[in-house]
């Protein structure tokens, strides 16, 4: 088999690593190997997190919608029982911006939650 030197090729997948790692601590900015992991890892953990901040927002979107039903007297879930029931199909980021900053709106939702519940 022959021998394989790659040279520009190597140095440019190398140079890419070491651009990827610019900022991070010690050896893992400036030694290939170290720095290859390093990259890796932060790649996975990117991946990751872009799946965690969808869990987190919906998690905090909720805990706001859940405040502001129980300043209304109703429960979380009946009011997402009670919109489904009214056909109001909004979804969570949208009630969450209601609650927080058009009160008046979202007490009318409320006040349809309640009636689509029948209390």
């Amino acid at each position: 088999m022959p021998r394989v030197k790659r040279g520009t090729k190597r140095r440019a997948s190398r140079r890419k690593t070491l651009t990827l790692a610019k900022g991070f601590f010690l050896t893992k900015s400036k030694l290939h190997r170290s720095a290859q992991e390093a990259v890796e890892k932060s790649l996975r953990y990117g991946y990751k997190g872009r799946r965690l901040k969808k869990r987190d927002f919906r998690s905090l979107w909720i805990v706001r919608i859940g405040a502001a039903c129980r300043s209304s007297e109703i429960s979380y879930s009946k009011f997402m029982s009670g919109l489904k029931k009214a056909g109001v199909e909004l979804n969570r980021k949208i009630l969450a911006e209601m609650a927080m900053n058009d009160a008046a709106a979202f007490a009318t939702l409320v006040n349809q939650a309640k009636a689509a519940n029948g209390s």
